[in-house]
């Protein structure tokens, strides 16, 4: 019989997640059976949960999927979106077997390996509502076999240090430079394309804890990509002499990548850029905006965003836990997206120099394809720069 059907282990729910305001819920472990800290977000995408532990951007976190039943179609190494598992730890009120054709391992046997502690039977309706309530909580997840109270775990909670103002870009990013897919068998994944553009541009890509769905939509508009680490100093971008610069998704606050706005200080009006995500808050910070902490952030696949050029609504992939305060906006840019669920600054772009961004992310993975235009986008923007 599979582990994931112990019902005695399910029935005693001795591992537990510990909040900072002193709640506590019980269930089981479905990872390594280790203890961890983390900051919890819930996401509320009904799919896409291996994309989602796959996604650097949740380094430090602990993940709650508000759909109630999870894993049922596996892992497969042609749906991950980085080299490893980056999330603190997973919450998921029921965990299934696969059963897909396209599996290769089970989400609980990728998690005990990936070192990621996971908790099921947890009541995640109930913790999504706390963390909508109060905003999101510091977190202690207790999985492993050594004896612990309640009371230790709330203690624990509440000493963590949380991720404001901390760099996770840098503990996530690739450590050298490297050239993104040079045969093309990455991004040539199943379902993705037949074939391959001929290159017709050379771009550099920053790396806060980039995603492969960000680097195949790069390549698949004809961008020979060079990835770099996360504290490449400009002058070392531009002796690349590329067509254009990316600024990518990460983990974390972006208070705490002061390298990465001075870089982009250096960069804007030099080069065609674009941003997504972490990088979008880096490049208006570089232009003069302020960030803030938003009350539990955008995390799913199902966010409105309004396009203000077009009128048009576009349904997004979002994770980020700050966004770009609209009244600290430099008179150089300009806001071209708007969320339609709290009215944040969903996009920007500068007046005079060829550089925009966006707040959520148009490579979708997972998510919808409204917005992969903005890929086009910037392949225009350098064309016509």
């Amino acid at each position: 019989m599979s582990k994931l059907y112990d019902w005695k282990k399910q029935r005693e729910k001795q591992a537990f997640l510990a909040l900072e305001n002193g709640t506590v819920l019980r269930g089981y472990s479905i990872g390594a059976e280790l203890d961890r800290e983390g900051e919890v977000v819930f996401n509320t995408g009904l799919s896409g949960y291996q994309e989602i532990i796959s996604d650097p951007s949740y380094a430090g976190q602990f993940v709650t999927m508000t759909y109630p039943e999870i894993g049922s179609y596996g892992i497969n190494a042609g749906d991950m979106e980085s080299c490893q598992l980056f999330l603190n730890g997973f919450i998921v009120h029921n965990i299934n077997e696969p059963s897909n054709w396209r599996s290769e391992q089970s989400l609980s046997d990728t998690l005990k390996a990936a070192g990621i502690p996971g908790i099921a039977g947890v009541e995640t309706r109930l913790l999504t509502t706390m963390l909508r309530d109060s905003g999101t909580l510091k977190g202690y997840m207790h999985c492993s076999a050594t004896e612990m109270s309640e009371a230790e775990g709330i203690a624990k909670a509440r000493e963590w240090d949380g991720l404001d103002n901390k760099d996770y870009a840098s503990k996530v990013s690739c450590k050298e430079t490297y050239q993104w897919d040079p045969d093309g068998k990455l991004t040539l994944t199943w379902g993705i394309a037949d074939e391959l553009p001929e290159i017709g541009y050379n771009i550099v890509a920053y790396d806060f804890g980039i995603k492969w769905n960000i680097l195949r939509s790069l390549r698949l508009q004809g961008f020979d990509v060079t990835v770099v680490p996360a504290q490449t100093p400009a002058a070392e971008v531009l002796a690349m002499k590329p067509d254009g610069v990316f600024f990518s998704n990460g983990p974390a606050d972006p208070a705490a990548v002061d390298y990465a706005v001075e870089a982009a200080k250096e960069l804007i009006g030099k080069v065609p850029i674009m941003g997504i995500c972490l990088g979008h808050q880096i490049l208006s910070m570089a232009c003069g905006a302020e960030r803030y902490r938003l009350k539990f952030g955008h995390h799913g696949c199902n966010h409105p965003v309004k396009n203000l050029a077009t009128g048009a609504v576009e349904i997004t992939s979002q994770n980020h836990n700050f966004a770009i305060r609209e009244d600290s906006l430099p008179d150089c840019l300009e806001v071209t997206h708007i969320n339609l669920n709290d009215n944040t600054t969903e996009g920007i772009k500068h007046k005079t120099e060829p550089m925009f961004a966006v707040q959520y992310h148009p490579e979708a993975s997972p998510g919808p394809h409204d917005p992969a235009y903005l890929f086009d986008q910037f392949k225009e923007l350098i064309a016509n720069s």
